[in-house]
């Protein structure tokens, strides 16, 4: 749905919001001294809180213990470790709620009200050591840092991910922000990405879960980078309501506002994740109408951005449409194959490629110009209904093979 709301983009990433602060420290989970491995962002108050999980059957032990703490709908501090995903391991559910218990007794908070996550190797014993000598300086590091806590997040990403907006809901200013990781092991279907989203308007818990479920339809769940859903996918909004707006408890005008707020913010990311792919060199879009259905549109845009051989095509700047007509054919949805057209678009320019599901003559050269721009989208017409949607990818390259071919070492 179309949102017309006054909105400005503003600095700041999770500390924008009122009420808020963060952190990024090294602790010693990784090897590279370097790279911080443990981030912290915390709420002055409690907070309502929501949460979005991967729907991989293995999941990690920090999104157990995650899921228990907000049972009730609140929180009033994150804490996250890169460098070791704490899942498939005998005692992951102990570390991470000994994570939670160190922290909880630091910041003088239950531990019941922190999210506990992690990212990084699956399988690999995490000491609790380093992140328990870790405690005292990351608290101690708390500040306006949403970069520092951006940054500690990271695992093979190769740019901090972060935004923020400033918007206005019932006559009061407010804030909302984020940060994220992920590179590879990206295809969320929230339900290896971590989003963290801090805001300081006023709504019930039960309105935020109902707008962050509704959002990660059209952005982090439309995001692939290589088919692979990881085990420790997340996505936590906390909401302080330090603005001072009549607090949201159901749709209306300024659920609307919030809504479109929350969904500046996470298309934002969704971008980010998709062009910082692991080896990715250009961020592909798939912008998909005239499906029969919303559902349809979900599938068969994901079924594109997901080929590997029009990944491959798009890296080498090839006009293979013919790739784009077989994702579209074995992605499991009816459809007329026979009233499809594609057209590559960038900022160099547009060619069509095909219509009526056949080829139409067009310049190879052209079409090399347009696809070897950073940022590719590929539209797709379809004639079976009014339904869109856009999914978010990036390119194969060689590059991907030697990230993933050793990852561990």
């Amino acid at each position: 749905m179309e949102r017309d709301i006054d909105m400005k983009q503003v600095d700041g990433g999770v500390c924008a919001a009122k009420g808020y602060t963060a952190a990024g420290v090294y602790c010693g989970i990784r090897k590279n001294k370097t790279k911080k491995d443990l981030a912290l962002i915390y709420s002055e108050v409690k907070a309502a809180c929501a949460c979005v999980y991967t729907q991989n059957l293995v999941k990690g032990a920090p999104i157990l213990v995650t899921k228990a703490n907000v049972a009730d709908g609140f929180a009033q501090a994150i804490i996250c470790n890169s460098g070791n995903a704490n899942t498939c391991n005998a005692n992951g559910k102990e570390i991470a709620t000994q994570m939670c218990d160190l922290l909880g007794s630091a910041l003088k908070i239950s531990p019941s009200d922190i999210v506990v996550a992690s990212t990084g190797v699956i399988g690999k014993t995490l000491d609790i050591e380093p992140i328990a000598s870790g405690i005292a300086p990351l608290i101690a590091a708390l500040g306006d840092d949403s970069n520092a806590a951006a940054e500690a997040i990271m695992t093979t990403d190769l740019a901090k991910k972060e935004i923020a907006f400033a918007f206005t809901v019932g006559g009061k200013t407010c804030h909302i922000g984020g940060i994220c990781k992920g590179s590879g092991m990206i295809q969320p279907n929230m339900a290896t990405m971590l989003g963290f989203v801090t805001t300081d308007v006023s709504i019930s818990p039960a309105m935020l879960q109902k707008a962050l479920s509704a959002d990660i339809l059209d952005s982090f769940n439309m995001v692939s980078v290589d088919g692979d859903t990881s085990t420790n996918d997340m996505v936590t909004i906390l909401a302080n309501g330090m603005a001072g707006n009549a607090e949201i408890t159901s749709t209306g005008a300024d659920y609307d506002a919030f809504c479109a707020a929350l969904s500046a913010v996470t298309q934002y990311l969704s971008r980010s994740i998709a062009a910082d792919g692991e080896g990715a060199s250009k961020l592909i879009l798939c912008k998909l109408t005239g499906a029969s259905d919303k559902a349809a549109a979900i599938k068969l845009s994901k079924s594109v951005i997901n080929s590997p051989l029009v990944k491959c095509a798009m890296f080498g700047a090839d006009a293979n449409w013919g790739r784009v007509l077989c994702a579209l054919g074995y992605a499991g949805v009816p459809t007329d194959v026979n009233q499809v057209e594609v057209t590559f678009t960038s900022a160099a320019g547009s060619i069509t490629v095909c219509q009526n599901g056949m080829g139409v003559d067009f310049s190879e050269e052209v079409a090399k110009t347009v696809l070897s721009e950073k940022e590719i989208t590929i539209e797709i017409t379809l004639g079976d209904g009014n339904a869109s949607a856009t999914a978010f990818g990036c390119d194969l390259t060689y590059d991907y093979v030697k990230i993933n071919g050793d990852y561990r070492t």
